[in-house]
């Protein structure tokens, strides 16, 4: 018999996870904020992840968090390096019956890993979408993604900076 922990010891206060396939443009906005998040001194208790395409380590590695943080590509709608704030519940979307996991995606992620963690899935989910101006197969980002990756990126390292304590 196999007793599951009652505790994930290793889980960070705050999981961050970018999402995307870099060798397809623009899509490779959310692994670009990990990169560029990676430069900043941030509190030991977050964890950075480039999960690439892999919606199945989203589930894991969100496991035991207290807060989650999804970064990914949006696509083409003609405002090209637009940035959505959305609410982890209102993206979670449930994965199509009997779907391979090369299409488990982060959403499909939020979805099951509640089903399955229960409370040991983060409740405080924040998404960040970039709107892609290309997707097209390429290893560069575009202009005005690249500034949105800069946006992106400045506002969750503010967003975790602990104020000192009086």
């Amino acid at each position: 018999m196999v007793v599951p922990p009652v505790a994930n010891l290793d889980a960070p206060a705050t999981a961050i996870i970018g999402c995307g396939n870099i060798n397809r443009g623009d899509d490779g906005a959310g692994p670009a904020v990990i990169a560029r998040l990676a430069a900043e001194d941030l509190p030991s208790d977050v964890e950075l992840l480039d999960a690439g395409t892999d919606g199945m380590a989203v589930m894991y590695r969100a496991r035991g968090a207290q807060q989650l943080i999804v970064i990914d590509a949006r696509e083409p709608e003609g405002k090209p390096g637009a940035i959505y704030e959305v609410p982890g519940d209102v993206l979670a979307a449930e994965p199509v019956h009997g779907v391979g996991l090369h299409a488990f995606r982060w959403d499909n992620a939020l979805f099951v890993g509640r089903k399955i963690f229960g409370d040991d899935f983060p409740s405080d989910v924040q998404v960040y979408l970039i709107e892609a101006q290309t997707l097209d197969y390429a290893t560069e980002l575009s202009g005005p993604v690249v500034a949105a990756v800069e946006k992106v990126a400045a506002k969750i390292a503010a967003r975790l900076v602990i104020a000192p304590e009086a």
